[in-house]
């Protein structure tokens, strides 16, 4: 087995894979990528997309999809905000908070748009509402990286979703 790193500033990739306790060899082995291309990504060379996917669900760690998008990739960092992996209790009160504050905002929203079209003085409400509806999107960002790690890190028990999926967990709801 080899030994752990000892080196300072180290990235993402190199963080996760020494969470799962592999070495650049077993990694090389599991990843089907050799042991140098895992050193350079680890020092710094920019991943292919397919080689993070690869580390995702080989270190169990989700969020690095989310950070390649956020960090390296030209139209992510455009378009996708970087999620934070928090824990399930925070998410929720989150969640909470923002489907509070939309729904105070629900009727105003039905008044700006029944016409079709946002006026100028309406234009201040309708971003108001824009910027609430950016947090609720976070916030449902949040709790699928949340579940995808539950899932990948055995947290969550997935064979209990093939049997919701077949309809027999159905059953099993506890009425209230």
């Amino acid at each position: 087995m080899g030994k752990m790193s000892t080196k300072e500033n180290k990235n993402i990739y190199q963080i996760s894979r020494e969470n799962m306790h592999l070495t650049r060899a077993a990694a090389a082995e599991q990843l089907y990528i050799s042991a140098s291309r895992i050193e350079k990504i680890e020092n710094g060379s920019r991943p292919h997309p397919d080689e993070v996917l690869k580390m995702a669900e080989c270190y169990r760690n989700p969020s690095l999809c989310n950070d390649y998008c956020c960090n390296l990739c030209e139209i992510g960092q455009k378009y996708v905000p970087k999620v934070e992996m928090k824990e399930l209790s925070q998410i929720t009160l989150e969640m909470l908070a923002s489907l509070n504050a939309l729904s105070k905002e629900k009727e105003r929203l039905i008044e700006i748009t029944v016409d079709g079209r946002i006026t100028t003085d309406e234009i201040p409400d309708f971003l108001s509402i824009q910027k609430q509806l950016e947090k609720m999107s976070l916030v449902i960002d949040s709790l699928q990286l949340w579940i995808k790690h539950a899932m990948t890190s055995g947290e969550m028990d997935v064979s209990a979703l093939s049997d919701w999926e077949d309809g027999a967990g159905a059953d099993e709801t506890v009425s209230t």
